[in-house]
C-alpha cells in the first residue's frame, strides 16, 4: 500500500525487480572479463535514416546490432558454448538473443528471447522487435514460466538458476545463449557501460554514440561511433577468441550486413 507523508513517499518494492537483483548476485560470483569497443557505425545510421525518410518507418537500430551478433557468433562458436555438469562444453549451433524490451514507461524491461537469430534476416528481427513493443503478450517470457518466477521465493529462485547452470539445454530454452542490453538512452553522446552478465558465456552492453573525425580515403569524414561493451565468461572463452569475436563483430556492423539485402 502506497503511503505519503509530509517529506516523503512509501511505496512496495516493485515484485518485477526481483529478476534483477537476482542478476546482480549471479553475475558478481562469475570470471568475467570486459572490452571497450568504438565501432563506426555510419553506413548503417545513414541507411536507417534514409530508410526512415523515405518510407516513414523506424527501423530498429538494436535490430540490427543482434542480426550482426549473431552471425558474429556463429563465426566463432566457442562464444556459444556452455559447460554442463559433466564438465563436457555443449556448443549450440543456433543463437537465441535475449533482447530488453520497454514495453510501458518506467517499468521493468521485458527479456525477450529472438530464436535463431542467426537464421533471420534483420527484416525479420525488426520487425518481430516491433511486434513484442506493440503487444508484450506475443512474448514467451511475458506468457511462460519465466513471467511467474517474481513470485516464487528467493531460494526456489536460487534453485532454479543453479539447474539452468547444470544443463545448457535448459539454459537455451529458458534463458536464449546471449544477451544484449542498452544504455545509450541514459544520456547523448559517447560512453561505456559494465552490464550484468548473470548466466551467458559472452552479453553486450550497447552504449552511446558519438561523432569523431576520421580520415577516409585521404579525405577528413565526421563519423558516428558506437560504444560498446563486450563481457565474456573467462571460465570458456580466452582473450585471443574473443578478440576474434570482436573483430568480426566490429567487420559486420562497420560493413552495415544485411541492411541492403533486406530492404
Amino acid at each position: 500500500m502506497d503511503r505519503t507523508d509530509r517529506d516523503h513517499r512509501t511505496t512496495p518494492f516493485p515484485r518485477a525487480r526481483q529478476p534483477v537483483l537476482d542478476a546482480g548476485r549471479l553475475s558478481a560470483r562469475r570470471h568475467i572479463i570486459h572490452g571497450l569497443l568504438e565501432i563506426d557505425v555510419t553506413h548503417a545510421r545513414r541507411f536507417i535514416h534514409d530508410h526512415e525518410a523515405e518510407t516513414g518507418e523506424r527501423l530498429s537500430f538494436t535490430g540490427y546490432l543482434i542480426t550482426c551478433l549473431a552471425h558474429a557468433m556463429v563465426d566463432h562458436p566457442t562464444t556459444n558454448a556452455y559447460r554442463n555438469w559433466r564438465n563436457q562444453l555443449i556448443t549450440f549451433k543456433d543463437v537465441d538473443v535475449v533482447t530488453l524490451i520497454e514495453t510501458e514507461a518506467g517499468g521493468v524491461a521485458l527479456p525477450h528471447i529472438i530464436r535463431a537469430a542467426n537464421q533471420k534476416s534483420y527484416l525479420d528481427v525488426h520487425r518481430e522487435i516491433r511486434a513484442v513493443q506493440a503487444k508484450p503478450q506475443r512474448s514467451e517470457q511475458k506468457r511462460g514460466l519465466a513471467g511467474y518466477g517474481q513470485y516464487a521465493p528467493r531460494f526456489l529462485r536460487g534453485l532454479f538458476y543453479w539447474a539452468l547452470r547444470q544443463n545448457p539445454h535448459w539454459m537455451k530454452r529458458f534463458a536464449g545463449t546471449t544477451v544484449i542490453t542498452s544504455i545509450g538512452m541514459f544520456g547523448r553522446g559517447p560512453g561505456w557501460g559494465l552490464g550484468f552478465l548473470p548466466l551467458h558465456t559472452l552479453g553486450l552492453t550497447v552504449g552511446g554514440i558519438g561523432e569523431k573525425l576520421a580520415l577516409i580515403d585521404g579525405e577528413i569524414s565526421r563519423r558516428e561511433t558506437l560504444c560498446v561493451t563486450v563481457s565474456v565468461d573467462h571460465d570458456v572463452v580466452d582473450g585471443a577468441p574473443a578478440a576474434r569475436f570482436a573483430q568480426r563483430f566490429r567487420e559486420l556492423l562497420e560493413g552495415a550486413h544485411g541492411l541492403r539485402g533486406d530492404l
